[in-house]
């Protein structure tokens, strides 16, 4: 006798409706719109190209700077293939050093943890320091509705907070914004500003630090995130480049780090190889200026209440997956947005997801799916892409990402049943397959000639159209190649080429003797 526990389940993706992994249009219909924003993509165009430049120089300087992205990536294949036991270490030494770890399933619960731990305080406001995995649920909307007021510290993020916008870059959420915006920004939403601030780079900083700094000495509570923890010590990690981090991680009296579950690293000398390729990838520097690391509880130093939440939220679906889970491995440089010429172009905001580019259009998939609806946006992000292959080159930890990118397509094919595309990619298979057929459809075709314009058609029918709406078309060719072979010209190009490769053979056979 034997009983039948049922088949496991598949893991659950990022619940549909929360959070920000997920727009409300397709990336085409999205990055229509934006390709009319000149600004934005003048703006895209120099902030990436000063990055690239920057990057190229400071990875150049490395003589081994293969052997870092080969050991990048070893260590980082080594934790998904260690992930429970390494997350069990963790929690672990986080608790042996005072500090108390929350374990989040989804966005949902890391909302409503974060919120308790904040209520349980008495604090109504709360400092934050840079974190994708808050933007990614959705922290400060959450926050907002429950009466709680989150001041993002980071300049960029409180650009974007202020003007009420989404960030459109993993590193530089602001990219899209211009000095002259910033200006207006801030006279319209920091209370006090100088009403005779000019867009002078220097000055609208200040401006912010002024700002900030208030709430630096007088917000009880801090929110951050966390680009590495370690499983061997407890040790968790923030780099960043303002200073706003080191501020938001000693001077509250507590602290609530949000960590995605793919961000820890097993050993504390890991930090050695990932310090090296995070900011050279990222900002196109030696070093991050400020790197700052806690471990737990430091009686009379820093924080006195210690939170880490490590939040899952489809990360564990995604390692489920055995060629996605590769997406895993990023550690959020946005090298591959920089080298990307459909982000420069497009900009972020048309993935409708809060991990744009290259890595977005595979990650945003990975934790939230692609068929949670029907016409689900994120099932066009696989092919927001040209499959150039640029971010994979400029990976620190060589994710494949275009070929992660034709498997997501893969499965995009196969869970949409019968389309007019796989219609159509049949009626040409059995067209192919006869040759009587294949060469009237090509006579036919030739009929295309008298509606082109310029060498190229107009929009196709359907079910052609969606070629015809995104690339240019070219008229059928005056004749085709088996014309043209089959005539005297094709012929007598034929014969030629024959006889000079007899003649080549010759000489060569001569020189051998």
């Amino acid at each position: 006798m034997s009983t039948f526990l049922g088949m496991p389940a598949a893991p659950p993706r990022s619940p549909y409706g929360t959070g920000n992994l997920r727009g409300d249009r397709k990336f085409p219909a999205a990055a229509h719109d934006e390709l009319r924003n000149d600004q934005l993509r003048r703006n895209l165009g120099r902030a990436t190209r000063t990055i690239r430049s920057k990057r190229l120089n400071v990875t150049g300087e490395l003589p081994d700077w293969e052997a870092l992205r080969d050991a990048g990536s070893a260590v980082k294949t080594d934790t998904m293939n260690r992930l429970p036991e390494l997350l069990e270490q963790l929690e672990r030494k986080v608790t042996e050093h005072g500090g108390t770890v929350h374990w989040a399933r989804d966005g949902v619960e890391a909302n409503e943890i974060v919120t308790r731990l904040i209520r349980q305080t008495g604090s109504s406001e709360v400092i934050k320091v840079k974190s994708m995995a808050t933007q990614e649920i959705g922290l400060n909307e959450h926050l907002e509705a429950a009466g709680i007021t989150p001041y993002e510290t980071d300049l960029a993020e409180l650009i974007v907070q202020l003007a009420d916008d989404k960030p459109s870059h993993i590193l530089v959420p602001a990219i899209h914004r211009n000095r002259d915006e910033i200006r207006q920004i801030f006279l319209d939403h920091i209370p006090g500003v100088d009403p005779d601030l000019d867009n002078v780079p220097a000055h609208l900083a200040a401006a912010a630090r002024a700002y900030l700094r208030e709430k630096f000495m007088t917000t009880r509570v801090a929110v951050s995130g966390a680009n590495f923890g370690i499983a061997e010590t407890g040790t968790l990690a923030v780099v960043e480049s303002e200073g706003n981090g080191r501020m938001c991680l000693t001077l509250p009296d507590t602290l609530i780090t949000v960590m995605g579950i793919e961000k820890v690293l097993p050993r504390y000398q890991d930090l050695e190889i990932f310090l090296q390729l995070l900011p050279r990838s990222s900002t196109g520097e030696r070093m991050n200026p400020y790197t700052s690391m806690w471990t737990g509880v430091t009686p009379g130093d820093g924080p006195q209440n210690v939170h880490l939440i490590l939040l899952d939220n489809g990360r564990t679906a995604a390692l489920a997956d055995t060629v996605g889970r590769e997406a895993l491995n990023c550690i959020r440089c946005s090298a591959c947005l920089n080298v990307c010429p459909v982000y420069e172009r497009a900009g972020g905001h048309a993935y409708g997801s809060t991990y744009p580019g290259p890595i977005g259009a595979v990650l945003t998939p990975q934790l939230a799916g692609m068929h949670a609806a029907k016409d689900d946006p994120n099932s066009s992000l696989p092919y927001a892409s040209s499959l150039c292959g640029a971010c994979f080159d400029a990976c620190p930890v060589k994710i494949d990402i275009p070929s992660m990118l034709v498997e997501l397509r893969h499965q995009h094919t196969e869970r949409s049943g019968t389309t007019a595309e796989k219609l159509a990619m049949k009626a040409a298979a059995g067209v192919m397959r006869k040759p009587g057929l294949y060469t009237a459809a090509q006579k036919a075709a030739g009929l295309g000639r008298a509606v082109g314009r310029d060498g190229r058609l107009p929009r196709l029918p359907a079910p052609f159209d969606g070629w015809s709406d995104s690339r240019d078309t070219a008229v059928p060719p005056k004749q085709t190649f088996r014309a043209w072979l089959a005539s005297a010209e094709g012929a007598a190009v034929m014969r030629s080429a024959t006889e000079e490769g007899a003649r080549r053979v010759s000489r060569e056979t001569e020189e051998d003797q």
